[in-house]
């Protein structure tokens, strides 16, 4: 997959001392991207909006809500 047009966006609560960093694409027409912000030559998760939406929902609310 081309995510060469990707916008990467750094989680909010990601420091800048080198810890457990994430970034975050949402300008995909195919979904939402994320990587590791130390690793990015790795492939990124890919999810549908879908998929986005229930994840960040379990986070926040500490359980699945579908």
């Amino acid at each position: 997959m081309d995510l060469s047009a990707a916008q990467w966006r750094k989680s909010s609560f990601s420091g800048d001392n080198g810890g457990h960093c994430v970034e975050v694409a949402g300008n995909l027409p195919c979904g939402i991207a994320v990587r590791d912000s130390k690793s990015p030559e790795h492939p990124a998760l890919i999810f549908t909006p879908k998929e986005w939406l229930i994840f960040v929902n379990s986070m926040k609310y500490g359980r699945i809500i579908i």
